[in-house]
């Protein structure tokens, strides 16, 4: 199963889901609790200003409910290779 989580309004992720044609559920968390809970919540440098955001992680949990992999400061191209990848071993 994949999920994606953002902090995005669920109007706006609707409309991303719509644009990208994602086949999978997008969960909004526009409070950061659970990127708090699962410690995303960093500070960034943003224009020569540092700001706390989200830095954008991925997450393999395995059966038993535990984190398996992590994979930090994920940029999108090639991303779902690499986790496909990780996912077939």
């Amino acid at each position: 199963m994949v999920l994606g989580v953002s902090a995005d309004t669920p109007a706006a992720q609707k409309k991303f889901k719509t644009k990208y044609d994602l086949p999978f559920t997008l969960l909004a968390d526009a409070d950061k609790k659970i990127a708090g809970l699962y410690g995303v919540v960093k500070e960034k440098n943003m224009y020569g200003k540092k700001v706390m955001g989200i830095e954008r992680t991925t997450f393999v949990i395995g059966p038993d409910g535990k984190i398996a992999r992590i994979f930090p400061k994920v940029k999108a191209e090639g991303h779902a290779e690499e986790v496909a990848e990780v996912l077939k071993e």
